[in-house]
């Protein structure tokens, strides 16, 4: 990363950090599939249209994600399929982490069953 300056850096931080929030991985997963409408990653995630809302706006804002309106429906899909890559990366990173350490399995495992 030397080669980038403060702001690059910036930017790889925001898109890091819209990608920290749970809720905004599943709406990401929701789309692996192909673009969707709101009222359609409403009913997957379980959370109010206004809460889907306001994590495809961070989304979109990062980046990850492109808007369309069609009439009167607004489509969001990935902008970057490369991303799911990242995603599969860190999932695979984490799944090897639950086979060689089972305390921090246990943890986790606990902690996700709270969630719910």
């Amino acid at each position: 990363m030397n080669q980038f300056n403060d702001q690059a850096l910036q930017h790889i931080a925001q898109y890091f950090k819209a990608l920290s929030e749970p809720l905004r991985l599943r709406l990401l997963n929701a789309l692996r599939e192909g673009e969707r409408k709101v009222g359609e990653l409403t009913e997957i995630c379980g959370c109010s249209q206004a809460n889907v809302s306001k994590h495809l706006a961070i989304l979109a804002d990062a980046g990850l994600i492109l808007r369309e309106a069609r009439g009167t429906s607004v489509f969001y899909r990935v902008a970057d399929p490369a991303t799911y890559e990242l995603c599969d990366l860190v999932c695979g990173h984490i799944a090897r982490r639950f086979a060689s350490d089972d305390g921090w399995r246990t943890a986790f495992l606990a902690t996700a069953g709270k969630s719910e």
